[in-house]
C-alpha cells in the first residue's frame, strides 16, 4: 500500500463517489422497465444493483434476453429503452449532491493526473461534467460506455494516459476487480455505494473524497 500523495494518476468512478447518483441510475432503471411490468422492473433494478459498475447498454441487452424473455434483442426496442433511461438519468445527474473535497483533493495532488473511468455514457458523463463545472480537475479525460472500465483502463495504460502508480476510487465490486486486473491500488468509498461486496481487500476503506483529503492531510 502506497503513500496517497505518491499516486501518478487518480482514477474515480463517477455513480457513488464523485456524484450522489447511484439512487438516479437505480430509479431511472426502474422507470424504464416499467411499462413491462413492475415485476420485470424490480428484477432489472436488482440485476443493476448486483452488477454496479457495469454499463446500461449491458443492463438492457440482459433486461430483453433474460427478463422479458426475447429470444434476441431488438436494437429498436433496445435504443427506446436506453432513450427513456437517459431522459431521467440527465435529469437527475443535474440535480444529484456532488461530492464535497475535489477542489481540496486536487490541491493536495498537485503533481498527478486525475481520469474519469465511469459505467455511465461517456457524452452523457462529459456534458453533465462540464455543465457542473467538474469537468476542470480532470486533466486526464471522462471515459466511460460504450467501452467497459476493462477496455478503457487497458487503452490508458498501453497510451501512458494514465501512469503508474495508480489508484482506483470506486463504491463497486466491479471497480475493485476492474483495479486489480489492470494492476491498480483501490480505494473504497462507502458513503453512497449500493453494494454488498467485501471490501476487506481494499487498500484503503473511507468515507468519502473528504475522509480521502483528511488522509492525504495527515500524511497517510
Amino acid at each position: 500500500m502506497k503513500s496517497l500523495p505518491s499516486y501518478s494518476t487518480w482514477v474515480f468512478d463517477c455513480d457513488g463517489v464523485l456524484l450522489n447518483s447511484n439512487v438516479v441510475k437505480t430509479e431511472a432503471f426502474y422507470r424504464s422497465a416499467e411499462p413491462y411490468g413492475r415485476d420485470k422492473a424490480d428484477a432489472l433494478v436488482a440485476f443493476h444493483i448486483a452488477n454496479g459498475g457495469v454499463s446500461r447498454y449491458v443492463k438492457f441487452e440482459y433486461f430483453l434476453t433474460d427478463i422479458v424473455g426475447r429470444d434476441s434483442v431488438d436494437t429498436d426496442e433496445l435504443q427506446l429503452l436506453l432513450d427513456a433511461y437517459a431522459g431521467y438519468v440527465r435529469n437527475g445527474l443535474m440535480n444529484c449532491e456532488v461530492a464535497a473535497g475535489l477542489d481540496q483533493l486536487k490541491k493536495l495532488t498537485p503533481k498527478s493526473s486525475w481520469m474519469v473511468v465511469s459505467g455511465g455514457d461517456q457524452e452523457e458523463l462529459r456534458w453533465v461534467f462540464a455543465a457542473r463545472g467538474i469537468d476542470v480537475y480532470f486533466d486526464g479525460g471522462i471515459y466511460g460506455s460504450p467501452q467497459t472500465k476493462d477496455q478503457i483502463l487497458a487503452w490508458a495504460a498501453e497510451t501512458e494516459v494514465l501512469s503508474f502508480p495508480a489508484v482506483f476510487v470506486g463504491d463497486s465490486q466491479y471497480d475493485f476487480e476492474a483495479a486489480s486486473r489492470a494492476d491498480l491500488d483501490f480505494i473504497f468509498v462507502s458513503a453512497w455505494s449500493e453494494s454488498s461486496f467485501d471490501f476487506k481487500g481494499a487498500d484503503y476503506s473511507l468515507d468519502d473524497i473528504g475522509s480521502i483529503v483528511a488522509a492525504v492531510t495527515e500524511g497517510n
